[in-house]
């Protein structure tokens, strides 16, 4: 491990071999460092925080600090982000809290520009990427692959589904599917993320089928609960298709985005 000396490493943190620790950094006595990981400098990393195997962390970000919560009393929470993550200048993530699951959880591969903040309790899965400034309230689950565009912001307890797409600026009050492009201010459902589905490698078929499943879904004049169930039979044999159904029957604290009618 490389700790320049003028980083200031507390005694009970963990820095396995090949970390590196640069000028100016602050660690905190319960965090742990994996192989690998790189703080280029005047990071902050406290709380009860791990970080993931070659994970690259830029300046002035503060990782683990407390949630910014009024009823948060120093309770022993934690985070724990995945491996090969690139978190980029100013970037915040904060610990749990004891009346929520108690760990705020970033997976693997992620990339999170400048400013993008991650408050208490989210759970935010692999290879998402959020664009400058993108923030989560508390208690927000985002699932793998999705995109948030700069500037956009998320409610408290919402859900962004798997390769769904936020676009910048957009304020999102409610669940976004998967494979969703959410838009506006305040946000609506503009479709399908067709792009991020191209560019993951899903096939033309798949994306047509997911169009089909997502009309039917939508669009119609029947109640919306036939609409679903007719299209969990309908689209049984597509998996990309019956994740939009499994989202939308697991529900959540908040309502399902609709497309403008």
């Amino acid at each position: 491990m490389d700790i320049h000396p003028t980083a200031v490493v507390e005694d009970g943190a963990v820095i396995e071999d090949g970390a590196v620790v640069g000028p100016f950094c602050r660690i905190g006595p319960a965090v742990v460092l994996r192989a690998g990981v790189v703080l280029h400098g005047h990071v902050f990393v406290g709380g009860r925080t791990e970080i993931g195997p070659e994970s690259v962390v830029h300046p002035f970000a503060v990782l683990g600090g407390p949630p910014q919560h009024l009823g948060y009393n120093g309770e022993d929470t934690a985070l724990s982000i995945g491996s090969q993550t690139i978190i980029r200048e100013h970037v915040t993530m904060s610990i749990g809290t004891a009346e929520g699951r108690g760990e705020t959880r970033v997976g693997e591969r992620g990339m999170f520009m400048a400013g993008a903040h991650v408050a208490h309790d989210c759970l935010v899965g692999d290879g998402v990427i959020f664009a400058n400034n993108a923030t989560l309230g508390g208690h927000v689950t985002v699932e793998d692959g999705a995109f948030l565009g700069g500037l956009c912001a998320v409610h408290q307890h919402c859900r962004i589904g798997a390769n769904a797409f936020v676009g910048g600026c957009a304020a999102v009050p409610t669940d976004v599917i998967p494979f969703g492009s959410a838009v506006g201010n305040h946000a609506r459902l503009a479709g399908l993320n067709v792009v991020g589905m191209k560019r993951r490698g899903f096939s033309r078929d798949t994306i047509h089928a997911v169009r089909a499943a997502y009309r039917d879904l939508f669009f119609g004049t029947d109640p919306f609960q036939e609409r679903l169930e007719r299209a969990a039979v309908r689209y049984a044999d597509v998996p990309e298709a019956t994740a939009i159904i499994r989202f939308v029957r697991d529900g959540g604290k908040r309502a399902i985005m609709t497309p403008e009618r």
